[in-house]
């Protein structure tokens, strides 16, 4: 099964508006023992982009080891970090909008301005390349107003477009892993949250 549980108790309802509340109760059950494996899924995921090179000098899982090593050596903050670890998680699934994927997965767990900077990454990093794939590298000035636009272009050059050194000396993957736990131990924001646990 996909929560690694076997069945037990389980709702009886055959369409959701015979739900009760005890189905529910049954279901929330499930859902609070599935939720604590979700740092470990993300982990696994993450391990997909090992070896994963699609052409550039280092393979992508590398590339997300680097990008936050230099900002956890830069001083940012673990929020800050896990970002920029999970920053292309999405390239396996989301070959055409990898951001998305990526913001997708933190947005329960970080800051506005984490969550955009993961969301708009991709345009803000095509200023180092777009040009040269008949694109415009400018992409990004539509949200020149934007509160956020220039950390997200700060993240970019800082450490995504800096990310691909096959001679710099990342921290391993394991070094990160406890910042994966405790970031994803509780959401900050889920339309799945009680007002109390917000």
């Amino acid at each position: 099964m996909a929560d690694g549980q076997q069945p037990g108790a389980q709702a009886k309802f055959k369409e959701m508006l015979e739900g009760s509340k005890e189905d529910w109760d049954i279901i929330a059950e499930h859902s609070r023992h599935f939720n604590k494996g979700l740092a470990q899924r993300v982990i696994n995921h993450l391990k997909l982009l090992d070896g994963d090179f699609g052409g550039f000098p280092v393979d992508r899982l590398t590339h997300s080891l680097q990008t936050a090593t230099r900002a956890h050596r830069d001083g940012r903050d673990e929020e800050y970090v896990v970002c920029a670890l999970l920053h292309d998680i999405g390239d396996t699934l989301g070959s055409y909008n990898h951001p998305d994927v990526a913001a997708a997965i933190l947005k329960p767990f970080v800051s506005e301005a984490n969550h955009w900077m993961v969301a708009n990454h991709g345009m803000f990093q095509g200023y180092y390349f777009f040009h040269h794939l008949g694109l415009d590298r400018n992409m990004r000035d539509q949200f020149r107003d934007h509160p956020h636009f220039e950390y997200c272009a700060q993240f970019c050059h800082l450490y995504d477009q800096a990310g691909f050194d096959p001679d710099y000396e990342s921290e391993p993957l394991e070094f990160f892993i406890p910042m994966v736990e405790r970031l994803f131990e509780r959401p900050k924001n889920s339309m799945y949250l009680r007002k109390q646990e917000a």
